[in-house]
């Protein structure tokens, strides 16, 4: 069954054959397992189940045989199993699925596209060509063969060439003709009907109006990568790479993990890396959008393709060429070229089905009125360019503009999703607040334990997590100059807590339901931390071996502007706004009334937010779903349209997201929803007029109104008209209130 067309729940197993001791397990699931180590994986753990024999994947059938002993097991515990090891590889499985779904909803643009130099030269020799004939005022040969191969029609023939290869290959490899199949039998009748002056106008115009397009969209596609160029090709580099050493100057492309780099006022840094000394003021707004220059001093980190407006800093590389920031970014955004919207799919379909209508139209029209005028006009005037353009120029065009400002978009296709819209669903920590938590209370359960001991547990369990909240533990440990205890592995229970021990204890730091799962009774501290919730503060609970310690209290600040934001949405056709959170009920009704929020849910898994998600897609909504860390990742990657927002996004989340927000400006949410909701009128405003003139450039023809030549300009200008109407979006500004545009 096609993925398109199929209604079953991506994760979910089925029972699809059973006998004695062996049973057949289909998923959907199962197709998007990656060969190699990641199905070796699945398999060793399906094979540790109690009671399995053997296990077979099939992973073009979507299916896994399972053999079992019917006396340790049952099918029914394999197949609840099957389920829960598949959901463990839930993340890659949804990220497979969805670039599967693209590449059927979605075929490359089969736009025919030279070099701009080739056209331009060909443009000129027709053009030159076309005049000669004018001037010239030679009598049109009379028979067949000669006007074939006098210099004007042998001329435009070979001009045509490319038009005939095209035109040829498209019907060889899908049995239809395209645009250069009614262009090229526009010449060859053209020059057979003595007619080669027409024939020269035709290919003039043709290559004119693709040179025009081709110099708009690359200029399109090279703004991103222009406004992101390193441009240094040096860089100072100290001798041995050692501090204080002399510097020198060393080719960028030389650059590595570990090097140490020295950069200077007005000089572009090559490199990501974090500054090892100094400090300078870095305009940052070619990764963040954001035109303010920051300050940065030791400690900070800087990227590649920034700018030091001010002040010297010495830096240690830790990522050089193609993995910088800026060339992923440049690299997501000449990707999203080839994940197209429905609309440029249908376009695309649409104008390919009506090239055999140009065909019969100028057929019927020579038979009625035995008039070869006016069967070229049929065949110049068509719908394919124009309706083709229509789409991808200002979908490209959006992508690019959101590029420019920070934001990046994965795909044509998502802007469409974000244009129709209706469902907003915002994780708390990190997304609605600032990501900057910072610890307000310690609260021990006795004297037994003082607020140091309960600092010193907290961070050496939360030592290696990226986590706000334990940012903010890890930075209390450091303003109290309270030393992080030596310490075993720490575990991670995504959604719960983390555990690791200090010698022979064993420390846990985590929400109330991870303690009581654990065995560790929380109500002995209900009173204090019922008192933290009141003040919207996040409860830490931190625990020594069967034992609560004490708690920790962290808050979260609400992100700048975000209650602004979530009312432009408000303004512009989103009708639900959604809090899902991990954290427990108080702490969600304090934002959700701070926020004006429709609805809350608390302490959710990662799992449980992904649900709501299918929950309401369910019901017909189109949702939306902004995030920032491993926990929201199923969920943005389940939503319509998944957006990762924040400097503290994980890469994760990144991963799992459509569209990910460089910079902390919330108000960029509502500039997104503005982009889409603009280039998706465009789009309508371009689909109108290419169908328009070139219906009325047929009609005319057809009447015998306007000679050939008059229709292959018609047929142009409505080309270059779409382009030109789509190069609006490149100075769409998403800063400003989209209704106020």
């Amino acid at each position: 069954m096609s993925i398109l067309k199929s209604k079953r729940p991506l994760l979910k197993c089925y029972r699809a054959h059973e006998i004695k001791g062996r049973i057949r397990i289909t998923s959907r699931a199962l197709r998007y397992i990656g060969r190699g180590e990641e199905c070796e994986h699945l398999l060793s753990h399906f094979k540790t189940l109690d009671g399995v024999r053997n296990v077979r994947i099939n992973i073009p059938a979507s299916s896994v045989v399972v053999n079992f002993d019917e006396a340790k097991t049952t099918s029914d515990n394999i197949l609840a199993a099957v389920e829960e090891i598949l959901a463990a590889h839930s993340l890659g499985i949804l990220q497979r699925e969805r670039e599967e779904r693209n590449r059927l909803l979605v075929q490359e643009r089969d736009l025919h596209e030279e070099a701009l130099s080739t056209l331009i030269t060909r443009s000129a020799v027709s053009g030159t060509l076309l005049l000669g004939t004018w001037l010239a005022k030679k009598a049109v040969p009379a028979t067949m063969f000669g006007r074939l191969t006098c210099f004007p029609g042998l001329g435009a023939l070979a001009l045509a060439l490319p038009l005939f290869k095209s035109g040829i290959g498209a019907f060889k490899r899908s049995m239809l003709p395209n645009a250069d199949t009614l262009s090229a039998m526009a010449v060859l009748s053209s020059v057979l009907s003595g007619k080669a002056a027409s024939a020269l106008t035709v290919l003039f115009l043709h290559d004119l109006a693709e040179s025009m397009t081709v110099y708009t969209m690359n200029r399109t596609r090279n703004a991103i990568r222009d406004m992101l160029s390193v441009e240094n090709e040096t860089v100072w580099h100290p001798l041995n790479n050692k501090i204080g050493n002399p510097l020198q100057k060393i080719p960028a492309k030389d650059l590595s993990s570990g090097d140490i780099i020295v950069v200077h006022s007005g000089e572009k840094i090559c490199a990501d890396g974090v500054i090892l000394s100094g400090r300078a003021v870095i305009n940052q707004s070619s990764i963040t959008g954001e035109f303010e220059p920051v300050s940065r001093e030791a400690g900070g980190k800087v990227f590649a393709g920034t700018l030091v407006v001010d002040g010297t800093i010495t830096c240690e590389v830790k990522s050089a060429g193609e993995n910088t920031t800026v060339s992923k970014i440049i690299k997501m955004v000449e990707d999203a070229g080839s994940k197209k919207a429905l609309v440029q799919n249908y376009a695309d379909k649409f104008s390919t089905a009506l090239v055999p209508l140009n065909i019969g139209l100028a057929a019927l029209v020579y038979a009625v009125t035995k008039d070869m005028n006016r069967a070229l006009n049929m065949l110049i005037i068509d719908y394919s360019c124009g309706i083709k353009l229509s789409t991808a120029a200002a979908l490209s065009a959006a992508i690019n503009t959101a590029a420019r400002q920070g934001v990046l978009i994965k795909g044509s296709g998502v802007i469409e999703s974000m244009s129709n819209a209706d469902t907003l669903i915002l994780d708390k920590t990190g997304t609605l607040t600032e990501g900057k938590p910072c610890v307000e209370s310690v609260v021990p359960l006795t004297d037994k334990f003082t607020q140091s001991d309960i600092i010193s547990y907290a961070a050496a369990a939360e030592e290696t997590s990226k986590h706000p909240m334990a940012a903010a533990i890890l930075a209390k440990a450091k303003h109290e100059g309270i030393a992080i205890p030596r310490h075993g592995d720490v575990n991670t229970i995504v959604g719960r807590g983390v555990f690791t021990n200090i010698g022979d204890a064993i420390i846990r730091v985590g929400n109330k339901k991870f303690l009581n799962e654990c065995g560790i009774h929380t109500h002995p501290m209900r009173e204090q931390a019922s008192a933290l919730f009141a003040k919207g503060e996040n409860v830490v609970f931190v625990s020594k071996n069967a034992e609560i310690a004490g708690l920790v209290g962290i808050r979260d600040p609400l992100r700048e502007n975000m209650k602004k934001a979530l009312n432009r949405l408000r303004n512009i056709g989103v009708d639900d706004i959604v809090l899902l959170t991990g954290d427990l009920e108080q702490q969600a009704d304090v934002v959700a009334r701070r926020l004006g929020v429709d609805s809350y849910e608390y302490e959710l898994l990662p799992e449980d937010k992904a649900k709501v998600v299918l929950r309401m897609q369910a019901r017909g909504n189109k949702v939306v779903m902004v995030g920032d860390g491993i926990n929201d990742a199923p969920a943005l990657a389940y939503a319509d349209v998944g957006i990762a927002l924040g400097k503290t996004r994980t890469d994760v989340a990144m991963e799992a997201s459509d569209i990910t927000i460089s910079g902390d400006n919330a108000l960029m949410l509502p500039g997104i929803y503005g982009l889409s909701k603009y280039t998706m009128d465009v789009v309508r405003q371009n689909l109108f007029a290419a169908v328009g003139i070139n219906t009325l450039g047929l009609v005319l023809g057809a009447l015998g109104t306007i000679p050939v030549i008059f229709g292959a300009v018609m047929h142009n200008a409505s080309t270059i008209l779409v382009v030109a109407n789509s190069m609006r979006i490149l100075f769409y500004d998403m800063r400003r209130p989209p209704f106020l545009k």
